[in-house]
């Protein structure tokens, strides 16, 4: 082989090597920042790109590899998560505690993404510790144990405001532990033990309240009809009263009708009544024991008068 050979072959992989060089394939959501001469030349898209070799030069920026920040040329344009150490913040109520968040953002302009800022990664974390450290000062420990959503909120807000001029979109921020110290923990044990021992007092009072509620509402329905019962029975009985001293008139207004009719129209009915009264009450005198003396009325004469005006009533009966 002559010289000829040899430099036929150099120019050749020499052009293998620069056309190598000089195309530039990107993956899909993924860039490159191009300088040319040290000032920014283009923004690569996916696909094939031609570049001058050694004029044109992919920009590094810094990433974060397996928790480790790392240089690249490359720049991710899908949404990246960041998992931050824990950190110690201190509540409004001067509660030291220990949060663990979580951060999704966005890389959506590469040009500000490189030349905005030297590390996006430490800046993103940095400025969320102190963020997340400024929201949990203006919270007590029960607003920040139970307002989860609204620190996340309140932090997504404020990052993707700060991170704008970095290009960078925060989609979501949340916290995936709070932990307070172990007195803390022992002393929330111990009020919610107090707090079930206290609703256990109270729906056992309400069950007592309720069982004497309805204890003393059975005893007044029962008493109510008792007393019901009690006049219900008084006004039959006293109805029956009315009935028999109804009858008993009617018996005695018949018993006078019939005497009338016996006795004729000559004679006075109202004689005999009065005399039957009052052998029935003499009746009465004589088995009585208790009874010593007996009186008879001024009228005595009258009365037995009427019993001689029915020993003549008999006769005139017999005739």
């Amino acid at each position: 082989m002559d010289i000829m050979t040899y430099v036929l072959i150099a120019i050749v992989v020499l052009v293998i090597i620069f056309a190598k060089m000089a195309l530039v394939i990107i993956p899909q959501s993924e860039t490159k920042i191009i300088e040319r001469l040290g000032r920014y030349y283009a923004t690569l898209k996916p696909g094939i790109n031609i570049i001058i070799p050694f004029i044109d030069r992919a920009k590094e920026i810094v990433v974060l590899q397996r928790g480790r920040y790392a240089y690249s040329n490359t720049i991710d344009l899908r949404e990246q998560v960041y998992d931050f150490d824990r950190q110690n913040v201190i509540t409004k109520d001067n509660i030291q505690m220990e949060i663990n968040a979580l951060l999704y953002f966005q890389i959506v302009d590469p040009f500000k993404a490189v030349y905005e800022i030297s590390n996006l990664p430490n800046a993103i974390e940095k400025l969320t510790q102190t963020t997340l450290r400024n929201i949990i000062g203006e919270l007590e420990l029960d607003q920040t144990l139970t307002s989860r959503d609204t620190i996340n909120t309140k932090l997504r807000a404020v990052l993707d405001d700060a991170t704008d001029k970095w290009g960078v979109k925060v989609n979501r921020v949340e916290l995936q532990d709070i932990i307070p110290p172990s007195s803390v923990l022992n002393a929330m044990e111990k009020q919610m033990q107090a707090e079930r021992n206290k609703r256990a007092a109270i729906l056992t009072s309400e069950g007592d309240k309720q069982s004497q509620i309805l204890q003393s509402e059975g005893e007044k329905a029962a008493t109510i009809n008792r007393a019901e019962a009690v006049k219900q029975q008084e006004i039959l009985h006293a109805e029956g009263e009315a009935q028999a001293r109804i009858r008993k008139a009617e018996a005695e207004a018949k018993a006078i009708e019939l005497v009338t009719e016996a006795v004729g129209k000559s004679s006075n009915p109202a004689n005999y009544l009065l005399a039957q009264k009052y052998i029935s009450m003499m009746e009465e005198l004589a088995h009585n024991q208790q009874t010593k003396t007996v009186y008879l009325p001024f009228e005595a004469t009258n009365v037995m008068g009427s019993l001689a005006g029915i020993k003549e009533l008999f006769k005139e009966n017999n005739k």
